[in-house]
């Protein structure tokens, strides 16, 4: 089969085809009035560019905007769960305006369709559901300029990727995927270290599927969150050493976290369909953050959608541990035995362990992966 039909063998892209924003410097650019992008702005823009945001050609009208807030469903009636967005203090005098990140280096211009007035309160409430300012999300969103400026992007110079060999655009995960002959791929995030709960429910999902995508999150964070190198050297090291290597693509999803977890984790499956993946798992509290949300409302909220409406498919997955009775991973679906016979650390008993030299216990985090973090603690 050549790769071109293994290629078609693929789901399709979000809306039926890839969307392609990406084009030359036009002359005269720096005669236009200058945007300026927050650094989750510019994570929105490179994922538009490169048809991560399939079917989004640029950054939401009102129409959109409000349908996807109240409907989780773009104004033409296809599912997606949060406002990709363009937040400004005034209108701009123009038809084109350049696009820059903080540096003043432009990037794109975006040719203006709208500009347009939205509730801070009621885009919290409903994509957060919270108006709570500790939230992260929130306290950004109120942060931020008063108005929305829409209009479809054409970028012609694309921001530098913070790992350039992870650095994979859908159009080039789907042709890795095609060259292998997968078409069933499985996609996993979390902006967590991988320990072997993850590697529980990775290999659970790949025992089902002909491939697997890790696809770490390497966009905007909290500032408490593992920083995005450890994680991806994390990652590294228990592929290298504990997967089968045909079988297995690691690459870096570049979005900024909104930490909007139910709605959150419908918009990473989306994204995930964009880069191919027929499956996405999504584990507990997903994009969560503080106690905003239930631990499994990440997976409830896929009922709202009709059967195959995102045709992409959630593989839920219960919290795993490892079991001393049944001398093996195991979720509370699988093991009958008591918790006392659970290893389960909690996140502080880990950070403790790491900063005083201690590896956590091979049940819990494979040695390879604890040595990574406990040099990143220590330094």
């Amino acid at each position: 089969m050549t790769a071109v039909a293994a290629g078609e063998r693929l789901i399709k892209p979000h809306g039926g085809r890839l969307i392609d924003r990406t084009g030359v410097r036009p002359d005269g650019i720096e005669s236009l009035e200058v945007v300026t992008l927050t650094s989750r702005e510019l994570s929105d823009l490179d994922m538009i560019a490169c048809g991560a945001l399939s079917p989004l050609e640029g950054f939401m009208d009102r129409e959109d905007y409000v349908s996807v807030v109240e409907e989780m469903h773009l104004s033409g009636g296809l599912p997606w769960a949060l406002p990709v967005c363009l937040a400004v203090d005034k209108a701009p005098q123009g038809e084109v305006v350049a696009l820059a990140d903080e540096s003043g280096r432009q990037l794109a211009t975006l040719e203006v369709e709208e500009v347009f007035e939205y509730d801070k309160d009621l885009e919290a409430e409903r994509c957060f559901r919270t108006t709570d300012e500790a939230h992260p999300g929130v306290a950004r969103l109120y942060e931020q300029k008063p108005l929305y400026l829409a209009g479809k992007i054409t970028a012609f110079e694309r921001a530098e990727p913070a790992f350039p060999e992870l650095a994979r655009d859908p159009a080039e995960t789907r042709a890795v995927f095609a060259e292998r002959g997968w078409k069933r791929v499985v996609g996993f995030q979390t902006r967590n270290p991988i320990h072997r709960a993850h590697e529980y429910l990775t290999k659970t999902a790949l025992e089902t599927v002909d491939g697997l995508l890790i696809h770490p999150l390497v966009g905007d964070t909290k500032s408490d969150d593992v920083p995005a190198e450890t994680r991806v050297e994390c990652y590294q090291v228990l592929v290298d050493g504990y997967y089968p290597a045909d079988r297995v693509v690691v690459s870096a999803f570049p979005a900024a976290m909104r930490y909007a977890g139910p709605r959150e984790a419908v918009w990473h499956a989306i994204c995930r369909k964009n880069y191919g993946c027929s499956h996405f798992i999504v584990g507990r509290d997903h994009a969560g953050v503080g106690d905003y949300y239930g631990t499994y409302d990440a997976q409830l909220i896929f009922d709202d959608f009709e059967p195959h409406e995102l045709d992409i498919e959630p593989m839920f997955f219960e919290h795993s541990f490892w079991c001393k009775t049944c001398g093996s991973m195991a979720s509370a679906k699988t093991c009958p035995h008591p918790s006392e016979q659970h290893v389960f650390l909690s996140g502080t008993k880990v950070r403790e362990m790491l900063v005083a030299g201690e590896l956590p216990p091979v049940e819990f985090s494979r040695p390879e992966v604890a040595k990574v973090l406990m040099e990143a603690y220590r330094s």
